[in-house]
């Protein structure tokens, strides 16, 4: 194989059976659970970056159920969005991502820079309840719950929210351990259709463990649960900060 073949083959890893396709990557029936709680000032100082501001104390706790992407099939995921500002716009800091599926996790880590971790994520509706899990390996370490469907919530203010920003810290080190690439990068959902959301009494639980420390932002207040279906496209990112420059 010759040099140019491989600049113009090369796209991700494997070079000759890529872990994932080029996208854009496209999601129907989309659904999220989330529960927005407060917490500790202090502790969200330890994880979120500048040159992103902390206004608020809100984190987004996230079960994602994913039946249908492109290229990358049907997976779960969960983790946790913080509230910030960049340059004066809302947002959300994506602190940890917790997938059961490895495609995705390559591909979110290398394209975009999520935090992505191999975990067993679920969202399952169980009677009245709808409910998200995560366990790392055989140990719980986060359970959402919330009344199923108790209250229609209107369509507009959950499709505002979604298309705020998001921002990624995409960390790749170089050969000697050395970062080679450390960015901040912001990203969008696109082509967004919201087809469903509701509003119910929701509970969340986060337990200690040493390498998926979701309980280190401790729920002080739960302060909303909302259950939505969607469809909508992952936009690619655009660097925003290069922590490499100064």
């Amino acid at each position: 194989m010759k040099a140019s073949d491989v600049r113009e083959r090369a796209f991700s890893m494997p070079l000759t059976s890529p872990s994932y396709p080029k996208g854009p990557y496209r999601f129907v029936n989309r659904e999220f659970f989330i529960v927005t709680y407060r917490t500790y000032p202090e502790a969200l100082r330890q994880v979120v970056p500048e040159p992103l501001e902390i206004k608020d104390p809100l984190v987004k706790y996230e079960f994602i159920k994913m039946p249908d992407s492109t290229g990358w099939g049907a997976f779960c995921e969960s983790g946790q969005v913080i509230a910030v500002e960049f340059e004066g716009q809302a947002g959300g800091f994506v602190h940890g991502m917790y997938l059961n599926e490895e495609s995705p996790i390559s591909g979110g880590r290398e394209i975009w820079g999520f935090p992505k971790k191999l975990a067993e994520p679920t969202l399952t509706v169980e009677k009245d309840t709808l409910l998200g899990t995560l366990n790392y390996g055989p140990v719980r370490v986060a359970t959402g719950t919330m009344g199923y469907k108790h209250e229609t919530t209107d369509l507009g203010p959950v499709k505002t929210a979604l298309e705020a920003p998001n921002f990624l810290l995409k960390i790749i080190p170089d050969v000697d351990c050395r970062p080679k690439v450390c960015q901040l990068v912001r990203y969008y959902y696109e082509d967004l259709t919201v087809k469903g959301a509701w509003r119910g009494p929701a509970a969340l639980e986060l337990h200690r463990h040493a390498l998926a420390p979701v309980a280190n932002l401790p729920v002080l207040e739960v302060i909303s649960g909302v259950h939505i279906l969607t469809d909508l496209t992952l936009g690619l990112g655009e660097v925003v900060h290069d922590y490499l420059e100064g």
